[in-house]
């Protein structure tokens, strides 16, 4: 017969406040992975386990899986990798979100005599064993297990209540952390792809200040070339461009948070020392904020310089043109704006040199005309393959 949730509730007889702290620091843990620790000494001390393991992840080959551990090991209570002998643990291929101990599948002695326990539990004095296998809903399954020494009692019905209580939460906590960093590493990887084409962006607040600005922004703000902060604020060096910037600024701010689609706004951007001017685009950021909250992305302005230099990846030039090293070096100085000549100084080889490579790499890439050649290289995908040597990273206005 099925338990019904209140009396799950009534068996565990876990403390409201306890368990209110418990399923706190599980979804705490579920925003920022360096909390993990605190909801796993936790309930460790609610077992009183000597070891509670979350097994994120199994090896393919090696013998280290992806794990979070409360109890003495190294990296307790971090993601890391630990030794974990995945072909000879006897809990595999169990339901999925049903709880089980080690007596529920084996006899004692069976228990004993297996090389699971002879040669990786016993040795670390685990006897007693709980557990489940958690199916997430993006995830895949993860394993929760639960140890005490022999010298400990056996895992009782209410163990098995309070594990049973505890799953829902820790299978959302999980999930949700899963579905974070998997954003954050989408977005980190479209964040790059931004840099690599050589656009800045800078990131405002409410009140107008820099919260975020890439590698290509910290560069075009060092300069102070048209575009420079002031007070931690963007600001155009020529007054009339400043009044026209802080116009679409304002205006972006005032469709901030409104369910209209976001327009661009777009303005030139003289600078001082005659170079092209920088071309500014102005957004605001869409906001699905329940609470008025204050230092959070209002804005996004996004730079271009026509005369900025290209973070090509020449690995991944070599690859879609099948160039040399030096016809692909040659290739990155023309779609840098570099005419044959200077490319050819730029690199310290002969104008003759730079001739050959340049008919070499028309015949490979089948063009013509050099603007031709520049023109796809830009135009094509190795602009946005990682930059050699370079990571593209955010700062803190």
């Amino acid at each position: 017969m099925e338990t019904t949730t209140a009396g799950i509730h009534a068996l565990a007889e876990l403390d409201l406040a306890e368990y209110d702290r418990l399923v706190a620091a599980l979804y705490d843990a579920a925003l920022d992975s360096r909390l993990w620790h605190i909801p796993m000494e936790q309930l460790r001390d609610l077992f009183a386990a000597n070891y509670v393991t979350l097994i994120l992840r199994i090896p393919d080959q090696s013998d280290a899986g992806l794990m979070i551990v409360a109890g003495d090991v190294e990296g307790e209570g971090k993601v890391t990798y630990l030794t974990y002998p995945h072909t000879s643990t006897p809990f595999i291929n169990q339901p999925v979100d049903k709880v089980f101990t080690v007596d529920d599948l084996m006899s004692e002695k069976d228990w004993r005599e297996s090389s699971y326990y002879q040669h990786w539990c016993g040795p670390k004095g685990v006897y007693h064993v709980m557990g489940v296998d958690i199916a997430t809903p993006d995830s895949g399954k993860l394993r929760f297990r639960i140890t005490r020494p022999e010298s400990a009692p056996r895992f009782s019905a209410r163990d098995r209540a309070l594990c049973e209580l505890i799953l829902p939460h820790l299978r959302r906590a999980l999930n949700m952390h899963n579905q974070l960093d998997r954003s954050q590493s989408m977005g980190a990887l479209y964040s790059q792809a931004i840099s690599r084409l050589s656009v800045a962006t800078i990131v405002l607040d409410e009140s107008g200040r820099v919260l975020q600005q890439n590698a290509v922004a910290q560069e075009i703000l060092a300069g102070a070339d048209g575009l420079k902060l002031v007070g931690g604020r963007l600001e155009a060096s020529y007054p009339s461009d400043n009044r026209e910037l802080q116009r679409l600024v304002r205006n972006a701010f005032a469709r901030q948070g409104k369910e209209s689609p976001a327009i661009a706004e777009a303005v030139s951007i003289a600078r001082p020392s005659g170079q092209v001017s920088l071309v500014v685009v102005v957004e605001s950021v869409p906001s699905l904020e329940w609470a008025e909250s204050k230092g959070q992305p209002a804005v996004v302005v996004y730079i271009r310089d026509a005369v900025g230099k290209s973070l090509t990846s020449t690995t991944v030039a070599k690859q879609l043109f099948n160039l040399t090293p030096a016809e692909t070096a040659l290739c990155l100085e023309l779609a840098n704006g570099l005419s044959l000549e200077e490319a050819a100084e730029a690199l310290n080889i002969r104008r003759n040199t730079a001739r050959a490579h340049l008919r070499a790499i028309f015949s490979k890439t089948g063009v013509r005309r050099q603007t031709e050649l520049v023109r796809i290289m830009l135009n094509s995908v190795m602009a946005v393959g990682q930059a050699d040597g370079q990571a593209p990273r955010l700062r803190a206005g």
